[in-house]
């Protein structure tokens, strides 16, 4: 009887992991290695009440938000799983924590892509006359940005210091002793950001709804 439980509770895990995957492909238009843990008893699987979820995944391209590194973690999760056809859908709307690994390449991608490039321009706006970025490095703890410049009375490239404040995040120009925040879902409360190693990671908390 024990050994019937535990495989039990084994095949209902590895169901329900596969149907957290379908789910994430399906908002993911890519995602490397990924790793899902349930921590859940098979009665509690059958209910939809789910402890805990805990998601590592590496390389992942979200609306154009690209990430190195992702850790999600979710507590007291109700669902609704449909083991017949794998369909999963969330009753609740769980606080997740994350942490975000980001590169100079993610950093410099997203916003050049399409879906991000209006906050590249923001920055453009406030720092280089509206001259496009064209460059984006991590150095010495902080961002380096390079505008294409047409006037030489404007810097063709800035320093910027990445903080945040009130689960907000903000660049600050010491040569223009200027702040920029960066906007993000008001739900997406920032708790820190450090920079080290050419990674900028950052640990937040938001409620999630699929």
């Amino acid at each position: 009887m024990v050994d019937e439980q535990i495989q039990e509770k084994g095949i209902l895990a590895r169901l329900l992991e596969n149907g957290i995957k379908i789910l994430l492909k399906k908002e993911c238009s890519h995602i490397g290695k990924l790793q899902i843990n349930i921590y859940a008893s098979s009665i509690q699987i059958i209910k939809g009440i789910i402890e805990k979820i805990h998601i590592k995944s590496e390389e992942i391209n979200y609306k154009d938000l690209l990430f190195d590194d992702i850790e999600l973690e979710a507590k007291k999760v109700k669902l609704n799983f449909k083991i017949r056809n794998k369909e999963l859908k969330f009753e609740n709307d769980p606080e997740i924590k994350f942490k975000i690994s980001l590169s100079e390449s993610s950093i410099k991608n997203i916003l050049l892509s399409r879906n991000w490039k209006w906050i590249g321009n923001i920055i453009s706006k406030e720092i280089f006359n509206q001259d496009p970025i064209e460059n984006i490095q991590i150095k010495n703890g902080q961002l380096l940005m390079k505008a294409t410049t047409k006037e030489k009375t404007i810097n063709d490239e800035e320093i910027f210091d990445v903080e945040t404040e009130n689960g907000k995040i903000y660049l600050r120009s010491n040569s223009y002793n200027k702040s920029i925040n960066i906007p993000i879902e008001n739900k997406v409360y920032v708790e820190s950001l450090t920079i080290k190693n050419k990674l900028i990671t950052v640990l937040a908390s938001s409620s999630i709804d699929f």
